[in-house]
């Protein structure tokens, strides 16, 4: 086992279930589905000025609804909010702090309009999380992932891509699951 490349096997994980199982289950996401409310008072990504949350995020015509701190229990998620807690939170602020992309948060990012720009975002900070990940080699897996992730700064970069993999394959499933439940709700697409 002292010949495993263990970065190729980690990029490897997230890669098979993004290309075999997650990514072809998110073609052809709608927009209806995108901002789908299976519940009341959703948390949502909305026109700005419309939320109805505690706190809106966001730079540009779409913001964010989150509430600091968090109520109890939390409010039911769209696919719209669960995308741009994935395509900012998991993804963009990982890649502005270790992978040279433009620093962004939650109230800097402009949030897609519609469900394809929301997918093409996706794409991009994904294929920069893995270009990144490859980049690091085997020695910056072992290396300390530093002041960005606060508490966790000791713990290694091979820890921190685990994890993160962990929150896109979650968080992507439910994305799926919601598509699943759109259709039974609602009916097939036309």
């Amino acid at each position: 086992m002292t010949d495993q490349l263990w970065n190729s096997l980690l990029r490897d994980q997230f890669t098979w279930h993004w290309t075999e199982q997650l990514r072809p289950r998110l073609d052809g996401l709608t927009d209806d589905e995108y901002f789908w409310e299976p519940v009341p008072d959703c948390w949502n990504v909305r026109p700005r000025g419309t939320g109805t949350a505690q706190m809106q995020a966001g730079s540009g015509a779409m913001t964010i609804d989150f509430a600091f701190p968090e109520p109890v229990p939390a409010p039911f998620t769209t696919i719209a909010w669960r995308l741009g807690h994935v395509i900012v939170g998991v993804l963009a602020m990982r890649n502005a702090s270790h992978f040279g992309r433009t620093p962004t948060d939650y109230e800097s990012f402009e949030y897609a309009e519609t469900a394809a720009d929301a997918l093409e975002q996706l794409d991009a900070e994904c294929a920069m999380w893995l270009a990144g990940v490859e980049a690091l080699g085997e020695a910056g897996l072992a290396e300390p992932c530093g002041s960005a992730e606060g508490p966790w700064a000791e713990r290694s970069m091979a820890e921190l891509v685990l994890h993160i993999h962990r929150e896109l394959i979650h968080h992507l499933s439910e994305v799926c699951l919601l598509r699943d439940l759109h259709v039974h709700a609602k009916g097939p697409l036309r």
